[in-house]
């Protein structure tokens, strides 16, 4: 590790530096503004919005209700329907920003590629890569999950002749129309790619590796009657979030506990897959062997009718090789393709390995993560002073929205930083080691360990991605700060110029 430079010359210094500009962020940035902290928000786009401002592939959309994806403290009562798509999400995030004060608080283009806990100074050195830095007393990384895109290993990618684009990287005009395209993936984001495509190119190819449950979208335009109806009566429109979320809440037994109670909603499924697809070679190869719920349970209307198109075409066999004009399988076939679009999803771990974080006695996050991204809460890391993860490992969720674990988590946080102002903190490796063994004690029963490979699961197989019970009780579990997870950091003799 080549050596930090001088803290005072690390200007200017924040009491807290938050990174990220999609919900984790930005309801972290509202929050401390309103308490009057002293904060920056580092963000390496020029633009706020995360997730939803890179992810811009045809048909994207939200698998969460509207009524439940938006910040308590900040209702949208004019959603445009029950589901709302990236660019609506998008604008609201830049509204949010803009609304309550906070995008002058943000430092565009600040793309962190190193944060340093310095013993001497006990506080955080931080550099992006343009040479720019800060220095922080808290850090706190909203940096999220899905929207570093995983490349798939496959021989002769780099080769291939036309456009290859990944749903998370999509460019504003593809040029895809009337062409020959190749969808390699299967997972959310191809579920909505598909559909689109469909109606736009010549010749669409979907080379699955492992079919998807997928069930109804109940998906409908609101009216402006509605929407005058939540503008005027808040109150309203907090019943019905109430409400929505209970229904969603309902559905923990099925992931956490009872596996088998997943049998009822696969027939559903399975029933709307024999009225949606003709050919029943197409629909055996579309139905899935591994429990639902097991993988997402994504949700469409029209993935499974594209099939019956004549211009859709679904190929099983493994994709071995990619040429300058077409994408080889393990039988031996070239399909012939002008362009190919990857839906293979996000690397989870990535947003925070392309950081390189360095804790107390010169430790990296990457080394204390070499056995699994091991916390407390998902929020806290042993070893690493006044660091703070909004939504980390094992706090994703499966059934519900994930905006309200963001919220329970930044709520936790500010009851951190109220107990720091007498001096750092560290979560204690007791505490940590005690959270790591119930996840993976209650993991076990869950739907996600039924057999299935699935991005929920580490390289180890365990459960790192989601948390295995409701929302209700992660607001309970971080409802107070306990001391006792936490030992203060010792001061220590300042080295080299400050001795």
């Amino acid at each position: 590790m080549e050596a930090a430079p001088h803290p005072e010359r690390a200007t200017p210094h924040h009491r807290v530096v938050v990174v990220g500009t999609g919900f984790s962020g930005l309801g972290m940035a509202v929050r401390l503004a309103e308490r009057g902290e002293d904060f920056v928000v580092l963000e390496k786009a020029d633009e706020v919005g995360g997730t939803w401002r890179d992810n811009r592939y045809p048909g994207c959309a939200c698998d969460v209700p509207s009524k439940l994806y938006s910040f308590s403290f900040d209702l949208k009562p004019d959603w445009s329907r029950d589901f709302a798509r990236a660019d609506e999400i998008w604008a609201y995030l830049r509204d949010v920003a803009d609304r309550h004060g906070v995008r002058d608080r943000i430092a565009f283009g600040a793309d962190l590629v190193s944060a340093t806990w310095e013993e001497g100074t006990r506080r955080w050195l931080l550099r992006a890569a343009d040479g720019r830095g800060w220095t922080a007393d808290s850090l706190v990384l909203g940096v999220g999950a899905l929207h570093e895109p995983r490349l798939p290993d496959i021989v002769g990618l780099d080769t291939f002749a036309g456009p290859v684009l990944h749903s998370a990287r999509w460019p504003e005009h593809d040029g895809l129309d009337g062409r020959r395209v190749a969808v390699i993936g299967t997972g959310a984001s191809a579920v909505q790619m598909v559909p689109e495509l469909a109606t736009r190119v010549a010749d669409l190819t979907v080379f699955q590796r492992t079919p998807a449950w997928i069930m109804p979208k109940h998906d409908r335009p609101w009216s402006q009657r509605r929407q005058q109806a939540f503008r005027r009566s808040p109150a309203l429109q907090r019943a019905v979030r109430w409400r929505t979320f209970w229904e969603l809440e309902a559905r923990v037994p099925m992931f956490s506990r009872y596996p088998a109670v997943a049998r009822v909603a696969e027939r559903l499924a399975l029933r709307n897959l024999r009225e949606a697809v003709s050919d029943p070679d197409v629909r055996r190869r579309l139905t899935p062997g591994y429990t639902l719920g097991c993988k997402r349970v994504l949700l469409s209307n029209d993935y499974w009718p594209a099939f019956d198109r004549p211009n859709v075409h679904l190929v099983t066999e493994p994709v071995v090789a990619v040429e300058p004009d077409a994408v080889v399988t393990a039988d031996g076939t070239r399909h012939e393709v002008d362009a190919i679009a990857l839906g293979t999803g996000f690397d989870v771990t990535g947003s925070f390995e392309r950081i390189e974080i360095w804790g107390s006695g010169g430790r990296s996050l990457t080394e204390a993560w070499g056995g699994g991204m091991h916390t407390h809460l998902g929020i806290t890391v042993a070893g690493f002073p006044e660091l703070y993860l909004l939504l980390g490992p094992n706090t994703g969720l499966g059934h519900n929205s994930v905006v309200l674990m963001i919220e329970a988590a930044t709520r936790y946080v500010l009851e951190c930083l109220d107990r720091s102002r007498s001096g750092p903190r560290v979560t204690t490796a007791v505490a940590q080691r005690r959270f790591t063994d119930e996840m993976l004690r209650r993991s076990r029963h869950t739907v996600w360990a039924t057999g299935c490979r699935s991005w929920y699961l580490d390289r180890f197989g365990n459960n790192t991605t989601l948390w295995p019970g409701s929302v209700v009780e992660y607001w309970r579990r971080t409802r107070r700060v306990d001391d006792a997870t936490f030992e203060p950091v010792r001061e220590r003799e300042l080295v080299g110029e400050q001795a």
